[in-house]
């Protein structure tokens, strides 16, 4: 037996899954052949439920929060830990840092894995833990490959922006700055932004259809003594490159394809 309403209701989650950007209720009406009111009915619907989010300036939908938990869900599957062990374990022997995989969790970053060196620092990342997305590099490695209006929806007010060390983006505007460096540097740094005198980098691995679903990370001892917000403007390419490699790596096992950012 068929349930029409929820084979709708689920392509309309797969259009704008396939859409770089919001995409407008009259547009999906005609990719998915349905009617307008019904198209509107669903987006209502898929929006109490947290699957859509309505940017109303656009007159727009997008993918909500409850899309990305159900992603992170997924991910969350053995397969790619799985995958991913290994490259953090060989990335660990070879780097002496800290290595982790995350993924995005609403906006929050959690922590799947994390692999220690043989003389390993104490750090507040672990397996299960959650922290701001906004403040880690692994976090921002993802977010900086999000479309713009999702990263609004991720972080719709000031009281979104959590701060701990009093490093870090504190507005909407700050974080999209942050997000544009990381681009044009292509990869994430944080430094002192989670924990005072550590630093990380990070880079991220995309699924099949060019998007972030992870992101591999180094965490390091390094204390910025300097007056900067954000740190001493370090960037740590050496490390970067490796962990590039293994993102690059796990990107390929898991079939994805890198893709520009938006």
């Amino acid at each position: 037996m068929g349930v029409p309403a929820l084979r709708r209701g689920l392509a309309v989650l797969g259009a704008l899954a396939r859409h770089a950007g919001p995409v407008s209720a009259a547009a999906l009406a005609r990719e998915l052949d349905l009617p307008r009111s019904t198209t509107y009915h669903l987006l209502t619907e898929l929006e109490a439920a947290g699957f859509v989010v309505h940017l109303p300036a656009e007159r727009r939908y997008g993918l909500g929060i409850a899309a990305f938990e159900l992603g992170s869900a997924y991910l969350r599957a053995d397969p790619l830990e799985r995958l991913a062990g290994p490259l953090l374990r060989r990335l660990v022997d070879h780097a002496g840092h800290n290595a982790h995989l995350g993924v995005l969790h609403g906006n929050e970053l959690l922590y799947l894995l994390k692999e220690r060196p043989a003389r390993p620092q104490t750090l507040v990342t672990d397996v299960g833990v959650r922290l701001p997305s906004h403040l880690t590099a692994s976090g921002r490695a993802m977010l900086a490959h999000l479309p713009p209006a999702h990263v609004r929806a991720l972080f719709p007010s000031a009281s979104a922006f959590v701060r701990r060390t009093g490093r870090g983006p504190r507005t909407l505007a700050e974080l999209r700055h942050t997000l544009s460096a990381h681009r044009r540097l292509g990869w994430a740094v944080e430094d002192g932004h989670v924990t005072e005198g550590f630093a990380s980098v990070a880079y991220p691995v995309f699924d099949h259809g060019g998007r972030p679903m992870a992101s591999i990370s180094l965490t390091f001892r390094h204390l910025c003594e300097g007056p900067a917000a954000d740190g001493c403007a370090e960037t740590w390419p050496e490390l970067a490159e490796q962990v590039r490699r293994a993102a690059g790596e796990l990107t390929a096992r898991i079939g994805g394809h890198p893709s520009a950012a938006p």
